[in-house]
């Protein structure tokens, strides 16, 4: 009789973003079996109304816990840009920071919005142009929280979009590398793997991954 293999754990990430369900999908691999709130359309999401990332990771991952209980992992990130220049901003706003509902829309707004606002403070050197990625991430079963982490992606920002990949503001970001320097390519123009290697979501997912091991069942 043939071996049965063993399923993979499943874990519900609470998001309804492709991209990020995507992403997700790539990092964990085959370790476990990735579903989204495209997969549970009938779950409500939380409110992001908390003033950091973190506040609103743990608010969106105990928002769908709460509903199906706790018999499933449940995992949830809130993640954004935070602009030198702009004093951090859009920050926990990212998503929204042009006010355009449709998500169609959304991202080619919120980067010309943020192109207008770096405009109005003149030309200035790329090196100049500072920014960053970050991600922070929620664990729940049920109502508890089981685990958190945190990733950082420092970079710079072009002044016209480059890439067709990718989502958010990833045609504008180019990361810092190695040695300091900058990539030669921005989020949108990299690989699956080249950018999680580097991206902020892949540090905090490599933080989490250690911590969730063993945690099904």
């Amino acid at each position: 009789m043939p071996l049965q293999s063993k399923t993979p754990p499943l874990l519900l990430v609470a998001t309804k973003n492709a991209g990020k369900a995507r992403e997700f999908a790539e990092l964990l691999g085959k370790e476990w079996r990735v579903e989204t709130l495209r997969d549970h359309p009938g779950l409500v999401e939380g409110v992001e109304d908390g003033a950091t990332f973190e506040a609103n990771a743990a608010k969106k991952a105990l928002a769908i816990g709460r509903q199906v209980g706790g018999e499933i992992l449940v995992l949830a990130d809130d993640s954004g840009l935070e602009v030198d220049a702009l004093q951090g901003a859009p920050g926990v706003y990212s998503a929204r920071y042009a006010g355009e509902s449709d998500p169609k829309l959304r991202d080619a707004r919120n980067n010309e919005k943020l192109l207008r606002e770096l405009a109005a403070l003149k030309a200035f050197p790329l090196e100049q142009r500072g920014a960053q990625f970050r991600c922070s991430l929620c664990l729940v079963r049920g109502e508890e929280v089981l685990a958190t982490s945190d990733g950082i992606c420092r970079g710079a920002l072009l002044d016209a979009p480059r890439g067709g990949d990718g989502f958010g503001y990833d045609p504008l970001f180019v990361p810092v590398i190695e040695g300091g320097a900058l990539a030669a390519k921005t989020f949108a123009e990299m690989d699956s793997d080249a950018k999680h290697a580097l991206s902020h979501r892949g540090k905090a997912m490599a933080i989490m991954a250690g911590k969730i091991r063993g945690m099904a069942g």
